[in-house]
Parts: C-alpha cells; sequence; structure tokens
C-alpha cells in the first residue's frame, strides 16, 4: 500500500511539526527558576519530532515502492487498497482510543502500554497464513516489545521527564 503511505506520511509529518511548533510556543518559566527538563512543552515536542521523522522515513520508503503517483480510480485494486486502509484504521483508532479511555487511569501506567503494544502488535503483525510456529513466535516478539517499550516509557516519563503516571 504504498499510495496510503505516502498520503498517511504527509499526515504525519503535519501533525508533528505542528506538535512540535505548538510545543514551542508554551510557556517555560524560565523566570520562576523552574529546571528546563520538567518545562510543560518539552515532552510533547520531542513527540511532535519524533513523529514527524518517523512520518519522514514511512515517506522515504514510499516512495521508493511508488506511493507518489496517482492511483488508478475506480480499479478493482484501487478500491480494495481504499477498503484495507479504512480498516485498519478504524482497528487504529479503537485500539488507541481504548488505551487512551479504558487502560490509563484504570491499571498502572506500565500495564496498560504493556497491553496497548501487545495487541497492536500482535493484531497488525499476525500473518494471513504460516504454521503455528510462526504465528507463536509473533505473538512472543509482540510481547516481548510490549514489555520492553512499556518499561523504556515509563522510565523515560518518571526518571527522565519526572512526570507522574498513573
Amino acid at each position: 500500500m504504498p499510495r496510503a503511505d505516502f498520503l498517511f506520511s504527509l499526515l504525519l509529518i503535519a501533525l508533528g511539526l505542528a506538535a512540535a511548533v505548538e510545543a514551542w510556543r508554551m510557556p517555560r518559566f524560565e523566570n520562576l527558576g523552574v529546571h528546563p527538563m520538567t518545562a510543560p512543552g518539552l515532552t510533547p515536542g520531542l513527540l511532535g519530532l519524533v513523529v514527524a521523522i518517523l512520518g519522514a522515513v514511512l515517506m522515504a520508503g514510499a516512495i521508493r515502492a511508488g506511493g507518489w503517483r496517482r492511483a488508478k480510480q475506480g480499479t478493482v485494486e484501487g478500491r480494495a487498497e481504499g477498503r484495507a486502509v479504512a480498516g485498519r484504521v478504524a482497528l487504529t483508532l479503537v485500539l488507541t482510543i481504548g488505551y487512551a479511555a479504558i487502560l490509563v487511569g484504570h491499571l498502572p501506567f506500565w500495564l496498560a502500554t504493556a497491553i496497548f503494544v501487545f495487541l497492536f502488535v500482535a493484531i497488525f503483525e499476525w500473518p494471513a497464513q504460516g504454521s503455528l510456529r510462526d504465528r507463536l513466535r509473533g505473538l512472543a516478539i509482540a510481547l516481548v516489545l510490549a514489555a520492553v517499550i512499556a518499561a523504556a516509557v515509563t522510565y523515560l516519563f518518571e526518571e527522565i521527564f519526572l512526570v507522574r503516571l498513573p
């Protein structure tokens, strides 16, 4: 789906840069002697830059695959790709809203994050075909990623950014 990747990369770059710009405009409270690592715009600004950079990486891959070309309108392949993209976007929204609205605040942050990452990786990387061994390996990888990412994010926010997590 190079065309969808290309279009989505444009959205990611725009959103990431907008977040970084707005974070830069937030008050820094230097006049109050506040530690620079606790400035309210630091985390959103860094996250915005990361989103923009990852959008650029996605764009580079899409361009190499020819995703910048105009899609063939009305073809069976074009409609099938559109339905697949819409389904993946809808599933992404369900997972992320479920994470933010249901898991965070009701479970410890590290556990909510681990569950979200595990489900996201397991669902989107689940092989359409393959042996039981391949599928179990995929679930094991999702579990390891979930544990590592949850621990890293929790450490980063609590110890580096000095943010209390729910």
